[in-house]
This record gives C-alpha cells, structure tokens and sequence, in this order.
C-alpha cells in the first residue's frame, strides 16, 4: 500500500497545545501515516491569519482550528471552502453540548485555559515543589505533599513528579536504596504513598544506558550491582516488599507512558482520601475542572 503524505494544519489563537493533543490523540489511531504538521500560533488579527491562508494554500490539507474571532473563523473557513480542504473548529461540539447541558452561553473569551489564575499559580507551585523534593530531597516537606512516590532508582519517579506536578499536583519522591533507611516523616505519612516498580530486564538495560550517558566508563558493567541483574531482581524484591509491608500501592511502569503512570498515581490518590473520608477540598485538583466551572 502506497501511504500519501498528509498536511495537518493546527491553527490557534493561543499557544496551540490544545489542538496538539486533540491531534496526537488522534492520530496515535492510524497505525501507519506520514502526516505533517502544521502549527499555526497565536493568530491574533488578520495580518497573521493572511499568512496561515498563503500556508493552506501552498501546502493543501485538513485544518482543525480554535479561533474565538468571528472575523477570523470566517476568514479561514472561506479560504478553505474555496481551496476544498476540510476545515474543523474542534471545541465547537463540546461548547455547544455543555451550553444546552448547562443551560447558558459560553463567553468569547481567547485563551481561557490559560489565564494567570489560582490554578495557573498552583501549578508553578507544585512545580517549584517537585523540584525541592526530587530524589529525597526535603523530605520535611512530606507534610505539604499531596504524593509521595516510592521506587528504586530509575523507576520512572522524577518524570511521573513533573507531569503530576503540571496538573497541580506537589509530588515528592523518595529513592529505596539498598541498605538505606526510610526518613522518619514515611513513618506515619499524612499523605498518600504509592510505589513504582519495572521489570528487571528493563531496569537494567535503562541503568546501563544512564551509566554510558553520564560517561561511567571506569565501571565494568558485570562488577557493579547497580546493573547486576541478580542485584536488581533483589533490589526490586525488597522494595515491592516494602511497600506491601506498609500497604502502599504499587504500580508497574514497564509497559506504561509517563502519563498513564500519572493517571494511576491520581487514581490511587483519589482511593486514599475516599478510604479515610476526606473532604473533597483536601484532595489535589484537577486545573481543567476550573476551565468548565467546577471543582473536582
């Protein structure tokens, strides 16, 4: 089968990341494509939509857009009328259904998920959290956690902090070293726990690539029980032990995306506080649930 290549236009009047994911979501369906993308940001008056038409036009393909300027979306959808492109504003269904659901009219308003708002400030907090508390670091600082994440070296903790920490989530980490005793505040936790955990053959093959990035060439692979497979299937052992001794939750990361790792960890985040009872205000929002209205 001959596969054509496709041109994707994304055409925002804000940052773009919205139709970013819309269109990796989508286009993770189509097994084998060639698509080329587009990106057209922060097209704000006619000047800069002019230029996105003479790209349309040179470079022909579907356009998915999110332009809240009448003038402009009526611009856009002539030119590709004209040219025969499909043309698709992808918020219009779902404003339309919240509007009949909730019964008033969306506002016109460019960027609302955007704003420098409570949500945009707890976000660059967490943020500046993750970063005190990355690798054991700070570990007083559990008491503001909304997450501690657990796991051997390697086990995908520092990554799965950052995205957490994007939806305004402050998550700390703690490494499980061999040998190496738990900080005290882990005792009697006032946060949830959650452990990460990945195949051995896996983990060692991530090791021994770290050891060849950050230059260990003075260490033979074989003599170190950092990549030693016996070594680790131990080092693993323990600490799933570990966290079964103190019921933490564990999550296999092996065969899982950074964000799917993140969705567990807020599923067992959200499990905790509903086992204890707690009040909704005392569990991590989620920053999109201010964008339409409501609180998680």
């Amino acid at each position: 089968m001959v596969h054509r290549t496709t041109n994707l236009h994304l055409v925002s009047d804000s940052t773009g990341e919205t139709l970013n994911s819309i269109a990796r979501a989508a286009l993770s369906r189509f097994e084998e494509h060639h698509v080329v993308h587009h990106r057209w940001s922060l097209v704000r008056s006619r000047l800069n939509l002019d230029r996105v038409l003479e790209g349309i036009e040179h470079e022909p393909g579907p356009v998915l857009f999110t332009l809240v300027d009448k003038s402009l979306r009526m611009a856009l959808e002539e030119t590709c009328g004209r040219l025969g492109v499909a043309c698709l504003s992808v918020l219009d269904p779902v404003v339309n259904l919240l509007q009949h659901e909730i019964g008033t009219r969306a506002v016109s308003k460019r960027a609302a998920q955007h704003v420098m708002d409570a949500d945009y400030f707890r976000r660059i907090d967490a943020m500046h959290y993750v970063l005190a508390h990355d690798d054991g670091q700070g570990t007083a600082g559990i008491a503001n956690a909304d997450v501690v994440l657990v796991g051997v070296s390697r086990s995908s903790k520092t990554p799965t902090c950052f995205y957490l920490a994007n939806r305004g989530v402050k998550a700390a980490n703690i490494p499980l070293v061999p040998g190496a005793e738990l900080p005290p505040e882990l005792e009697n936790p006032p946060c949830p726990v959650v452990g990460l955990t990945i195949d051995v053959s896996a983990l060692v093959d991530i090791r021994r690539s770290r050891l060849k990035i950050i230059g260990a060439g003075g260490v033979r692979m074989g003599e170190t029980d950092y990549v030693n497979i016996e070594a680790v299937k131990a080092e693993i052992l323990t600490a799933r032990r570990l966290c079964a001794s103190r019921g933490w939750p564990v999550i296999d990361v092996t065969r899982r995306s950074i964000e799917e790792t993140a969705a567990t960890v807020l599923q067992q985040v959200e499990l905790w506080h509903t086992k204890r009872g707690n009040q909704a205000e005392h569990r991590p929002e989620d920053p999109a649930a201010a964008v339409l209205g409501q609180q998680t």
